[in-house]
């Protein structure tokens, strides 16, 4: 019993540290360190919000086109029945 109270004590110390360890300050770059370079065809550097942004690519919009007319299914020459029996 005691055994499992001291286990349950060590997760939750674990997890108190691993949830303290994160920031919440505004990140900035080392010193000395120079910033990424500008990508090409860009007038400026993109800022961090800029970059934090996912672009339209990466969260492409929904197309919610729906079905508005049913239609029948045409001959699938491989939709066959399975085997009576499995070759072996």
């Amino acid at each position: 019993m005691a055994r499992h109270v001291r286990n349950g004590l060590m997760i939750g110390a674990m997890a108190l540290a691993l949830v303290s360890c994160g920031g919440r300050e505004s990140l900035k770059p080392v010193a000395g360190q120079k910033l990424p370079a500008v990508p090409v065809g860009a007038a400026t550097a993109p800022t961090a919000a800029d970059m934090m942004d996912p672009g339209t690519q990466a969260r492409p919009e929904r197309n919610v086109e729906l079905l508005t007319q049913s239609r029948q299914r045409g001959n699938d020459e491989f939709d066959l029945p399975p085997e009576s029996r499995p070759q072996q």
